[in-house]
């Protein structure tokens, strides 16, 4: 796993939910930035990778970004948002295996349509005849 963990900025916000009056006066939700263009940890056909497809999570300045407010403390939802957009852009630097399309067998046709007329003709069997 690639740790670009020093190109990466935040940004605090109040964050809803649990808290009690600590809501109110605290400032727990963290918000993860990262400037993929700037990177100097990946090539340029990499980049494109994680463009094409963590699109919906980078805005229009080509910020790749993530809320977390999950816990009620700002470090540990610091934590958990640096976690989770290491493995979210290593996961989508994975490039799925190509696979084949294969026709099936010419027995196996054969014994599907052969069931076919079984099941048909079982079934003619048990019509009512005049």
């Amino acid at each position: 796993m690639i740790d670009f963990s020093k190109e990466l900025s935040y940004k605090t916000s109040r964050s809803s939910g649990a808290g009690g009056q600590n809501v109110n006066k605290v400032e727990t939700a963290v918000t993860v930035l990262w400037k993929i263009d700037d990177s100097e940890f990946f090539n340029d056909r990499q980049k494109s990778l994680i463009h094409e497809k963590l699109k919906n999570r980078i805005n229009a300045e080509g910020f790749l970004y993530f809320n977390v407010s999950e816990s009620r403390t700002q470090l540990q939802n610091k934590k958990i948002a640096t976690e989770r957009i290491l493995e979210t852009v290593q996961n989508a630097l994975i490039i799925p295996k190509f696979r084949a399309k294969t026709k099936p067998t010419r027995s196996s046709v054969e014994k599907r349509i052969q069931q076919k007329k079984q099941h048909s003709d079982k079934k003619e069997n048990r019509r009512f005849k005049f």
